[in-house]
């Protein structure tokens, strides 16, 4: 059974940075692409990061250069740095891992609040 597990959000102010972190059981990570995601109330959920399993990174435009998205293969992990945080980054970020070749094959976490104070 694979569950995904993020863990790291929280309420920060405006400029401020939090970490947050995805733990993947079942034998499925290496060869994903891992990815993260948010969604704000009234809002469709978006694509913030990915990382595919040979590291390739990429990122929304609204946070290029302010989010670094990780990996770490051998600990079936993942982290999203975020940095320079800002009330419109706030939202329910959830962690995506998904088959590079079976796009039916996606596996979705419970999501974690992140909370932006102005």
């Amino acid at each position: 059974q694979v569950q995904l597990v993020e863990s790291g959000g929280g309420l920060v102010q405006a400029g401020g940075s939090l970490r947050l972190s995805c733990s993947v059981s079942g034998n499925i990570f290496s060869n994903y692409r891992m990815g993260w995601y948010r969604q704000a109330p009234g809002k469709q959920r978006e694509m913030v990061a990915t990382v595919t399993s040979g590291g390739t990174t990429s990122y929304a435009d609204s946070v290029e250069g302010r989010f670094t998205i990780s990996r770490n293969n051998a600990k079936n992990t993942g982290d999203l740095e975020m940095n320079n945080l800002q009330p419109e980054d706030s939202g329910i970020y959830y962690c995506n891992a998904r088959h590079p070749f079976r796009p039916a094959n996606s596996y979705w976490g419970q999501g974690t609040q992140v909370t932006v104070s102005s």
